[in-house]
């Protein structure tokens, strides 16, 4: 029993910097209807950006998320502008999945002539630190990384709940239409929108690089967690992500303990399945649009 709490422990931890990573998978669909499957190599990109400013700058992996989210920002606005807002919005969902795997084909060719293959981590001193909770032992890096997973969360929830900014996306998530009559310049909402997704990507990035080792390719097992875990909560849905990350998360970790690591990465798999075959919508989706 004592392990299969550690192994929940763990992967409540890992699930919350899996929630960091589906936040702008499910955004970007929920606004725009694009489905990105450049999120994953986008955020191993950021994994390699703040190794690169740990290794050289010696800029603290958690310091280099507030360096990095601005400008992240930026290129994600960028990308949206020149790829995905020429596409036709009828077929948007379908080219989307064509422009954004040739994006993550480009940003893996580009990293792996500067980084080549070899796996890289970034280690600070307290890579190895633990604690001690009620008898059961906490990596401080997880601790650190689940945590900081949670200030961007809360950060992103209040933007959307809160902020004239945020009640235009949700509003454009729920009915796209009406909100163009009330005045909501569309446009504008999907290139901020895309460009947070890109900024928090490169955040869980920095957060990823410190907890599990990565190089040019590791983006093709992201993605295929990433799609599950918003596919289960519900596509567009931001609640029902981040429920579905730490559930994911915990049952992966038991799995591993009570099973084998390979029978841990093919549930995900398994998982995808069966929602797609029970109930498509997800856990907090609607059959027609997502809610945030």
């Amino acid at each position: 029993m004592h392990l299969i709490v550690q192994a929940a422990i763990l992967g409540l931890l890992t699930g919350g910097v899996y929630a960091l990573m589906a936040s702008g998978l499910t955004l970007a669909f929920g606004v725009m209807r694009v489905i990105n499957v450049a999120q994953g190599a986008m955020i191993v990109a950021g994994a390699y950006v703040s190794y690169t400013m740990f290794t050289q700058l010696q800029i603290d992996p958690f310091v280099s998320i507030v360096i990095m989210a601005p400008a992240a920002f930026v290129v994600g606005v960028a990308v949206q502008l020149v790829f995905l807002r020429p596409l036709r919005s009828d077929e948007r969902e379908e080219l989307s999945l064509l422009v954004t795997w040739a994006i993550a084909l480009g940003i893996e060719g580009i990293l792996g002539i500067f980084y080549q293959t070899t796996l890289r981590a970034t280690r600070p001193s307290y890579v190895n630190d633990s604690l001690t909770l009620f008898g059961y032992d906490v990596s401080v890096v997880r601790l650190a990384a689940f945590a900081a997973s949670c200030v961007i969360l809360v950060l992103l929830y209040l933007m959307l709940q809160h902020t004239r900014f945020g009640r235009a996306i949700r509003a454009t998530v729920q009915n796209p239409t009406a909100a163009s009559l009330l005045g909501v310049e569309s446009n504008r909402v999907a290139a901020y929108g895309f460009g947070i997704s890109v900024a928090t990507a490169t955040a869980a990035g920095a957060v990823f690089g410190m907890i599990t080792p990565f190089n040019a390719g590791s983006h093709y097992d992201l993605i295929s967690r990433l799609l599950t875990i918003i596919v289960l909560g519900g596509m567009g849905s931001l609640g029902g992500a981040v429920i579905a990350a730490l559930f994911m998360g915990m049952s992966e970790a038991i799995l591993a303990v009570e099973m084998s690591p390979t029978w841990a990465s093919l549930w995900f798999f398994v998982i995808l399945v069966l929602v797609l075959l029970i109930r498509p919508q997800g856990l907090l989706g609607t059959p027609e649009r997502g809610k945030l």
